[in-house]
């Protein structure tokens, strides 16, 4: 999938999306995206109620992952830390959808989630083509820039992204798998998106 991969290219589509002068609700969509780097099914399909703001955690029920239909069945949830900027943006959307099943209802009626064209038209008007960034983009720009700038272990990533195990454990997610490191790891890239939306120096962060 297309997507913006260099430390200047993130921090000017991060300005982009600031200034987006569509929905509200569409630009919180953009940004939870950046933020929390899920795929955009899952973000459309997030609902209030798997939602722990005392916690800082989103909890996506495991039928709603990409996985074998048996695992979507008896798998665990995956869980997502979320960042005090992710946070803020859902206490943004509140007022706007709180009433709403959705955290991103669709515009046609009630029950329905955001249509999956949404966030892609949304970065067309922003004038990034299809060749250039995509919703799903932003899973491959928060893998490369984690990798590259901030020193996490590869392990660490891919259990965030839910990307399935090989080997004997197969789907078999374990809750607290790597969760320290992971909301280390999540608080530190929304820190590091602010550093780049706000033009900061985009030297890598290496230890």
């Amino acid at each position: 999938m297309a997507a913006v991969l260099t430390p200047k290219q993130a921090g000017q589509l991060l300005r982009d999306m600031e200034i987006y002068n569509g929905s509200p609700v569409t630009r919180e969509a953009l940004l939870l995206s950046a933020l929390t780097f899920q795929r955009p099914g899952e973000i459309r399909q997030m609902e209030w109620a798997e939602l722990d703001f005392d916690n800082a955690l989103w909890t996506i029920p495991a039928v709603k992952m990409k996985r074998t239909k048996q695992a979507k069945m008896s798998g665990r949830p995956h869980y997502v830390p979320l960042s005090p900027q992710a946070v803020k943006s859902l206490q943004r959307l509140k007022p706007l959808t709180g009433h709403h099943k959705y955290v991103f209802p669709s515009l046609l009626g009630e029950g329905r989630r955001m249509s999956e064209n949404t966030v892609n038209t949304a970065l067309r008007r922003m004038g990034y083509d299809n060749e250039t960034m995509t919703a799903h983009g932003f899973r491959a720009m928060a893998r490369t820039l984690i990798v590259e700038n901030l020193n996490v272990a590869p392990d660490v990533i891919e259990a965030q992204l839910a990307h399935g195990k090989s080997g004997p454990l197969g789907m078999a997610y374990d809750r607290a798998e790597f969760m320290t490191q992971r909301r280390k790891m999540m608080n530190e890239w929304a820190d590091y998106l602010d550093k780049l939306r706000q033009g900061a120096d985009v030297v890598p962060l290496r230890a």
